[in-house]
């Protein structure tokens, strides 16, 4: 499906664009000899709303660019150009939203802000459909239709849909992180980042879900959670059909298919299909259990252990069947008891090509004693069991 005219127009003025930013960090550069730092690109490109206001900005007589700001050699053409520009060294935001206090240093930026209080979103795709409040975010979009990353690493070779991404990657190699806290200090690579952290600080909780009122730091966890409720799982696995809430789970998942486990514990070799699991093994090492029951005082490796475990205390189940109403404290099980409905077996045992409903089922079928006593050397095929053993010493 070819795109629209006005979409080929923007992407053409951005390129433009793109071209003659990097010829001016080349000519021009600050007094200092450095490149300017980058910052977030919702506040460093202003979105063209129309076809027409792109061909307006094209027929304009061309300027030489020839005031430099002082800090980062970035040329433009006028003082009050630069005068905005500055204003990201400054972090003068001078322009705020009256819903919610929220500040930007351009009016731009506080228009695309602001749609997301009226829930304007101008810019549609024309393959499937979904919307956006900027063009630039459009743009980024559908190239996951198309499957182009423009932007390489020259260290590692990996490449990005945006600029803004491949800039904010490059900091794993350089260890950059040019966005610090004023009360404690710590670093992040990503203005984003910091502004969460500081959520921690302030309780600021701004987004809240319009079914149960639970309120989150980040819009990207409200998003995920909406999902709890519309039952959305947007990720399938061209495999086995699996679907999931992220695109980061299925990625996961896809290693289970694949057999890769690309993170390695470095005291014992044990590999994962994800950072989370390293990280959680690693504190069997350590010993560390960060999250501690205000309740009974036991102890945990995990927050989500941690939550499911104050459901002993309150009662609480979350998570219920559609099909017989029964509840449960984790998804995880909920998960498990629907495969009673629908007699799904994903476990299978090739030595006898019988399959089983649970890993759990599997292992005691099969005799496998994955779990072991490090006092006694005791196997059991379970870690329930295990614990319980665990008990008399």
């Amino acid at each position: 499906m070819e795109k629209p005219k006005s979409i080929l127009l923007v992407e053409l003025f951005f390129k433009y664009k793109q071209d003659i930013q990097t010829r001016e960090r080349r000519d021009c550069r600050g007094s200092s000899g450095e490149p300017h730092q980058p910052h977030d690109a919702d506040e460093a490109e202003q979105s063209l709303s129309t076809s027409e206001h792109l061909k307006k900005h094209q027929q304009r007589p061309t300027r030489k660019k020839s005031i430099c700001c002082s800090d980062c050699g970035k040329s433009y053409s006028t003082s009050g150009s630069l005068k905005v520009h500055q204003r990201i060294h400054t972090g003068e935001k001078s322009h705020h939203c009256s819903d919610c206090g929220k500040r930007y240093s351009t009016s731009d930026s506080l228009k695309a802000h602001q749609r997301t209080h009226t829930g304007e979103k101008s810019f549609c795709c024309n393959q499937c459909g979904k919307s956006f409040t900027q063009s630039t975010n459009l743009m980024s979009h559908q190239r996951t239709h198309t499957g182009e990353k423009s932007y390489s690493c020259d260290l590692c070779g990996k490449s990005f849909v945006t600029s803004t991404s491949l800039t904010v990657h490059q900091r794993t190699h350089t260890g950059e992180k040019p966005y610090s806290c004023g009360q404690c200090w710590k670093s992040f690579t990503t203005s984003g980042s910091l502004t969460l952290h500081q959520r921690t600080h302030t309780g600021e909780k701004p987004y809240s879900c319009d079914e149960c009122g639970k309120i989150f730091t980040a819009s990207s966890n409200l998003t995920l959670h909406q999902r709890t409720h519309t039952g959305e799982k947007s990720y399938s696995c061209d495999q086995c059909g699996k679907s999931f809430v992220q695109s980061g789970e299925l990625t996961v998942h896809q290693r289970t298919h694949t057999g890769e486990k690309p993170y390695s514990c470095d005291q014992c070799g044990k590999s994962f299909v994800s950072s989370t699991g390293l990280t959680v093994h690693q504190r069997t090492h350590t010993g560390e259990k960060s999250y501690s029951c205000d309740q009974c005082g036991k102890s945990f490796t995990q927050l989500s252990n941690l939550i499911s475990h104050q459901r002993s205390h309150t009662g609480e189940k979350p998570y219920s069947c559609n099909q017989c109403g029964k509840s449960f404290t984790t998804s995880s099980h909920l998960t498990t008891h629907q495969r009673v409905h629908t007699e799904e077996k994903l476990h299978h045992f090739s030595d006898c090509g019988k399959s089983f409903s649970t890993s759990q089922t599997l292992k005691r079928h099969t005799g496998k004693k994955s779990y072991s006593c490090d006092q006694c050397d005791k196997r059991y095929t379970d870690k329930r069991s295990l614990i319980k053993h665990q008990k008399i010493h």
